[in-house]
This record gives C-alpha cells, sequence and structure tokens, in this order.
C-alpha cells in the first residue's frame, strides 16, 4: 500500500498588482504593455532564487513539474503557458509543465494537483503558479478569438440552457436577493476588504513582492508595488463608503452589485514551491504550512457562486475540522454576495476578523487564473505571521464549481 506523504508549503510570492488596461489600453495598468509569459517567468525565477537563498542545497533541477493556472489560453497565454514560462525563467529543461483551467480555481486547482503527485510519490518538488493578464484577454476571450477568426464554432443548441451565458454579476445580484442583503451590507465588505488590503501594505506585509522589469516605448519599467489600493478607505472610511454609494449597479437597475462590491479587473501572479516534508527537512528548510486536505464541488450553474460551500464541506470534513477551528477564512471576493453567503451557511459575521484579514480580491483584484495562487500565498503567510494553527480557502468558478483547501502551521 502506497503512503501518503505529508505535503507542505516553503515559500510563496506574486507580482505586484496591476490595474486593467482594457479598451485599447486607454486606462494604463502599469502591467498592460507586458508579456504574460515574461511576467510568470520573474515570478518562478524569483521563487526558486528565494528558495536557493535559504538552502544553498536546494537543486532546481528536483523540480518535478510546474503547474499553472490560467483561464484564458490565447495569444501569449496560449501554447501551454506553463512550459513557455519555466523555459523562460531558465529553469532546466528536464522539468515537465502543464496549464490548467478551471475558471476561478484554476490557481488553487495548480496547489491540488501538484500535492497531490507529491503526496503519491510522483515527485518531491512542484512549483505550482497563475498568471492573468486581463487587460489583454477577459473571461470568455477564448470563445471570442475563435469566433472572430471565422473559424468553425459550433455550440450545442443546449448551450445557453446550461447557464455558462449568464453574467456572474447578475448571479450575484440572485444571490443577494435571495440572502436578504442590502445595498450596504455589501458595500460594508468592500469597504472592509479594501481597508484590510491597505493596512497590510502600510504594514509592510506583502513583502512577497517579486520586482518585475520589462521594455516599454524604449523605457524599462519595474513594477513593485499594487495600483489598485485606495487609502482613503483606511483613512477615511465614512467618506469611502458614501463614495461607495454612488456607484450604479451595472446588472440590474436598482441592484446591489456594483464596482465598489465587486472582484477588481487586474494583472497579475503568483507561485508557490510544494516539497515533501521529508524533502523539506534535508533541506532544511523551515515550512510555512503543511497541505492538510482540498475538495472540489459542483454546485447549481445559475446562480454558479455557491459551490464553495460543498467544496468548503467536504475539505473540512476530510480532516476531522470545523469552522471554528480556522484561524483564517479566506473566500475568494469575486462578488461580495457570495462571500456573505458563506458566512450565513457556517454561522460566522461576515466581518469577522478571521476573514480574509489582509483584504481580498475586491480591494486586491482577481487576476483569474491567478487568484487562488496570489490569495493562498496571503493565507498561508499570514497565519505564520499571527501564529495561527488552521486556514481555510475557498474560490467560486464559472458555470457553478467550487475549491478549498484546509492548512496547518507547523
Amino acid at each position: 500500500m502506497t503512503m501518503v506523504r505529508e505535503v507542505v508549503v516553503v515559500d510563496a510570492v506574486r507580482s505586484a498588482i496591476g490595474k486593467s488596461g482594457r479598451d485599447g489600453m486607454k486606462k494604463n495598468g502599469q502591467l498592460c504593455q507586458a508579456s504574460a509569459q515574461d511576467l510568470l517567468a520573474a515570478v518562478m525565477r524569483g521563487l526558486v532564487n528565494r528558495v536557493k537563498a535559504k538552502s544553498p542545497k536546494f537543486d532546481e533541477h528536483d523540480i518535478e513539474d510546474v503547474i499553472v493556472g490560467c483561464l484564458s489560453q490565447i495569444g501569449e497565454q496560449g501554447m501551454n503557458l506553463a512550459r513557455v514560462a519555466a523555459l523562460l525563467a531558465g529553469l532546466p529543461q528536464e522539468i515537465s509543465a502543464c496549464t490548467v483551467n478551471q475558471f476561478c480555481n484554476a490557481g488553487l486547482k495548480s496547489i491540488m494537483f501538484g500535492a497531490q503527485s507529491i503526496q503519491v510519490g510522483d515527485g518531491d518538488v512542484m512549483l505550482c503558479a497563475g498568471v492573468e493578464l486581463m487587460s489583454h484577454y477577459g473571461m470568455g476571450s477564448d470563445v471570442q478569438v475563435g469566433m472572430d477568426a471565422n473559424y468553425p464554432v459550433r455550440f450545442s443548441p443546449r448551450f445557453a440552457d446550461s447557464g455558462m451565458t449568464v453574467p456572474q454579476g447578475l448571479c450575484a445580484e440572485m444571490i443577494s436577493e435571495a440572502e436578504g442583503h442590502t445595498r450596504e451590507d455589501l458595500d460594508a465588505f468592500g469597504l472592509r476588504s479594501m481597508r484590510n488590503a491597505v493596512t497590510a501594505q502600510r504594514n509592510g506585509w506583502f513583502d512577497n513582492i517579486i520586482p518585475f522589469e520589462f521594455e516599454w516605448e524604449g523605457q524599462t519599467r519595474r513594477v513593485d508595488t499594487d495600483e489598485v489600493l485606495r487609502s482613503k478607505a483606511a483613512d477615511d472610511p465614512e467618506g469611502f463608503m458614501q463614495d461607495l454609494a454612488k456607484l450604479p449597479t451595472p446588472f440590474k437597475e436598482g441592484g446591489r452589485v456594483t464596482a465598489g462590491n465587486s472582484s477588481q479587473i487586474v494583472d497579475g501572479a503568483a507561485a508557490e514551491l510544494l516539497m515533501g516534508a521529508d524533502k523539506a527537512e534535508a533541506l532544511g528548510l523551515e515550512p510555512i504550512v503543511r497541505l492538510v486536505s482540498f475538495a472540489v464541488a459542483g454546485g447549481e450553474p445559475v446562480p454558479m457562486l455557491l459551490a464553495p460551500i460543498p467544496a468548503m464541506k467536504k475539505a473540512l470534513a476530510r480532516c476531522g475540522k470545523t469552522m471554528d477551528d480556522m484561524d483564517i477564512i479566506e473566500p475568494n471576493e469575486a462578488f461580495a454576495s457570495p462571500c456573505l453567503a458563506f458566512a450565513n451557511a457556517f454561522g460566522y459575521a461576515f466581518d469577522d476578523p478571521r476573514v480574509n484579514p489582509t483584504g481580498g480580491a475586491i480591494a486586491l483584484g482577481h487576476p483569474i487564473g491567478a487568484s487562488g495562487v496570489v490569495y493562498f500565498s496571503e493565507m498561508v503567510r499570514h497565519l505564520k505571521r499571527t501564529q495561527g494553527r488552521y486556514g481555510i480557502q475557498t474560490l467560486c468558478g464559472g458555470g457553478g464549481l467550487g475549491v478549498a483547501a484546509v492548512v496547518e502551521r507547523i
């Protein structure tokens, strides 16, 4: 019988987050003229170099696989981006690589795949990452590119009935109506996310950002600081709430869901290095956490954002824990309304201090394929920072998908 190995995280990094530069790059976000290939490669190389600095015995040839989450696998995000970025990062060509698409679940799914491989002995070290340049490719771009290029796209006559074509913002509105959320409830959650992220930045907690340089219009640009945070949330919360109250509700007239209580459209990348606990010990590396359990689940395609509830229930049951045992609860803030629904389902307050203590996607943004890795990184690092023991992360995904992970600080 094969023994299940203990898997640990030895380091976790990310890029700075850039504002979207869509609409012909008119918004001019700090990463909108960069290449997803170069950005991901820089984060990978930065991660490997950090681990080498901690343990000169670490040999990058020991990395078995590079697993990358990415939603829109077109343009420079196509051609098995994981392999392209691994070679650009200077990783040994003997290392395999694959790119994963499970909508917003993709980044955490990459970590899940890497951990499972180590658990059964299919390698000692896995580099798990995620990237998305939403400036270049918004959700659904892979479908649109095929249609624009006049490829023979043939949707099933029942495709619309699958629920996959319903806008997620409208699904968020449905959840708020069913749960009885007010506009003020959602805006308060948005304010809290932004305030927590601003506080985290000011406290120096985002010190795992890998600086990234690239050429743009004959100049070298260096990106090393998030540009999406709004200090007013921390300095003048009452005024910030007033600003949020003025935002339109684009998904439904007189609705509740706005840009202020939804995730920002951004660019970014992140990476983690996983090892068998025995491998990390042999290298003298101090783990951040060990991976305790994972789960995936499906739910209703409409409203499509609630599948994290069964995923979290399964992940908790598999390790014999409850939400009361968790010191950090890290739901992805695609929209505020499902996050409030999760709180209701598990009986904790939406403003419980355990919830997204360093902010979430409403504040920092949701670079879809990277989000699972970005916020996994923030969760495990804050768990170590605060000497908590257990953390749970979850993300909702298009089509009614959910993924969850439980970790334990060692």
